[in-house]
């Protein structure tokens, strides 16, 4: 796990202009931002992308992506898991999808200050965590999902519980900016955090092949300390190929360079900042001459699958680079220094 770089060394640098121009160049005139050209859109990724539009400074756009979720979200809280050119395509309405908003509204506030887009943005946020909040169980768990019919699917993901738990963080940031008091959300946070913390056996363990379910649980500052350490060093050599990547999981030759960033993230959160500047190093040569980077490659025969280029892959690489370098004072977000215990 000891890794050639110090603290101190110069990453390379990456085009954080083309790699913005690459996420704008597949929003549509509506503002939404599908994964690829002519791909599918789904609420999480879109905010994603969102979020590295912000990073770069493309504002306008990243604006133009939020108003788009106003205009989409449905009456309930939640919006459809997937559409591809208008048309819905997967009328799930998964949990952690509604509640992803608030992180995306709070990321972007970090960086613009501007508090009339806050207001504006409370009502569609507030509506998308009481939705999560509406599903979370009495052990404190948040179920999956509803169909299109109503009926809930009470399965609990551990990488999706671990996104609504950032999501609440961030929504309770907000509401404090807003002078609004939201004690049912801190405690419904708190339980959540428990469960996290200490109820693995409330979660799907069919996911925890995939890295999310190891790191996530630390990216979204449920595990901190030294459990966070723990944590990592445990299934470090399991997940994470030297010079290559993070695979997406535990059992194929893949790496994904969007969990690979997130991962980086991860580590930033920890301040483990010397294993998250090498880990980005990997990221240099995996990517196109248009800005996007790519999805996944098989190792070592260096076969990219998919050849898809998605924006929220890219999006997930400002990220990184911003909490390794500070270019916005959203650069923290995530940082477990950033949010009290």
């Amino acid at each position: 796990m000891e890794l050639n770089i110090s603290l101190s060394e110069e990453l390379k640098p990456i085009d954080v202009e083309k790699v913005a121009e690459f996420i704008a160049s597949l929003q549509k005139e509506n503002g939404e931002i599908p994964w690829s050209q002519g791909g599918k859109t789904d609420p999480w990724d879109h905010i994603e992308s969102a979020m590295g539009l912000s990073v770069a400074g493309w504002t306008a756009e990243a604006e133009r992506a939020y108003a788009w979720l106003v205009s989409t979200q449905l009456p309930d809280g939640s919006w459809w898991s997937e559409i591809r050119d208008g048309v819905v395509t997967n009328s799930t309405k998964e949990t952690h999808f509604a509640a992803y908003i608030a992180v995306g509204v709070y990321h972007h506030y970090l960086i613009t200050r501007n508090e009339s887009f806050l207001r504006a943005m409370w009502p569609v946020l507030s509506r998308g965590i009481q939705y999560a909040l509406g599903l979370q169980a009495p052990e404190g768990e948040i179920y999956w999902a509803r169909n299109r019919e109503g009926a809930i699917d009470r399965m609990a993901l551990l990488t999706g519980c671990s996104s609504i738990y950032m999501s609440l963080k961030c929504a309770l940031a907000i509401a404090d900016l807003l002078g609004i008091k939201k004690p049912a959300w801190q405690k419904a946070k708190e339980r959540l955090g428990e469960t996290i913390r200490n109820r693995p056996d409330l979660f799907n363990m069919i996911k925890s092949r995939f890295s999310m379910d190891w790191y996530y649980p630390i990216l979204c500052g449920a595990v901190r300390g030294n459990e966070a350490k723990a944590r990592i060093d445990h299934l470090w050599d399991k997940f994470v190929v030297p010079d290559w990547g993070v695979r997406c999981v535990s059992d194929r030759p893949w790496v994904t360079m969007a969990e690979t960033s997130e991962f980086i993230l991860t580590l930033a959160a920890m301040e483990d900042h010397t294993r998250a500047r090498a880990i980005f190093s990997w990221l240099c040569d995996k990517r196109y001459s248009d800005g996007s980077y790519w999805m996944g490659v098989t190792f070592p025969d260096t076969v990219i699958w998919p050849e898809e280029k998605t924006g929220w892959t890219a999006a997930a690489v400002l990220l990184a680079w911003d909490a390794l370098n500070g270019m916005t004072p959203a650069s923290k977000i995530f940082a477990h220094s950033s949010w009290p215990e």
